[in-house]
């Protein structure tokens, strides 16, 4: 008897490309997504197309976009490796884990997490946990995470989420600098201190407490809130501070909110978990103890 040839089944590598570039809308979102070249992307497409031997996107001088054939598959495939993704994290959920994986927001990581580590530790002392710092939430179906630590809008939180606390803004200032101020307007003339992910807080916050004031807020810029902080700290001007992060600073004395005035912003400081935890299970009370 013959045995006929088997067909070669589809590279996976080259379906997730596919997948995330589909719904990203283009190979460098995917690429960052993935943490591969756009270049590679690009190639991983090509293999599958290839293999398909059916064109799925149409390269263009400003980007790609999806054929029609591209469009009639890319739901399914998003639906098959979130069941993958879903499957993986059952999977380690029901093992017998020796690692709790965090990701964090850096800010949260520095300024609020670090100090709870050691406590949170003692919770578990049979397990490992691991800190990634990363700009942006994951993907729990996707990505290799137990938890994750971040500012959520509202729209944003899954079944699963948390609620740590809400997040409000405020200026917050060396003592020093404190010691001048009394209502808002004595902020004019003073250096203004912004961080890059949070660009809108001193507009939001002037514009809320102060709308009639005429107040120039230009000034330095950080790509870490955590260097704000220290800098805020160290005389250099005033921060917005986000109240869960400026808390222990506050309370030892090292920064002064000068004012009463705080808004409210619409998110709130969460942990995620990409599924139903166990109670008496070591995420479980990694969660319990973060939200206490």
């Amino acid at each position: 008897m013959l045995t006929p040839p088997k067909h070669k089944a589809p590279p996976l590598n080259a379906l997730r490309a596919f997948e995330s570039a589909a719904r990203l809308g283009g190979f460098t979102a995917a690429a960052a997504e993935l943490s591969v070249t756009p270049g590679a992307v690009a190639q991983q497409i090509k293999s599958l197309e290839v293999w398909a031997g059916a064109v799925l996107f149409e390269r263009m001088s400003q980007g790609v976009r999806l054929t029609e054939l591209g469009k009639q598959v890319s739901l399914d495939f998003g639906v098959a490796f979130d069941l993958i993704g879903q499957a993986s994290n059952k999977l380690r959920s029901g093992a017998v884990s020796k690692q709790i994986r965090i990701a964090v927001l850096p800010s949260v990581a520095q300024l609020w997490l670090s100090n709870r580590l050691p406590q949170a530790r003692t919770l578990v002392p049979d397990v490992n946990i691991s800190i990634t710092a990363l700009d942006r939430a994951p993907n729990l179906l996707r990505e290799p995470y137990d938890l994750s630590l971040f500012f959520y809008d509202q729209s944003e939180l899954s079944d699963h989420a948390v609620k740590i606390c809400a997040d409000r803004i405020f200026p917050v200032c060396s003592p020093l600098l404190a010691e001048s101020l009394k209502q808002p307007s004595d902020l004019k003339g003073l250096s203004f201190l912004h961080d890059t992910s949070w660009l809108g807080d001193w507009k939001n916050w002037l514009d809320d407490v102060c709308p009639e004031q005429l107040i120039d807020s230009k000034g330095p810029s950080f790509s870490l809130y955590s260097l704000a902080v220290q800098e805020a700290q160290n005389d250099a001007g005033v921060l917005i501070g986000h109240e869960p992060l400026v808390r222990a600073a506050i309370q030892n004395g090292s920064l002064v909110a000068p004012f009463s005035d705080r808004i409210e912003l619409p998110h709130f400081l969460a942990i995620d978990s990409p599924g139903p935890v166990l109670k008496g299970n070591p995420v479980a009370k990694i969660i319990e103890f973060l939200c206490a």
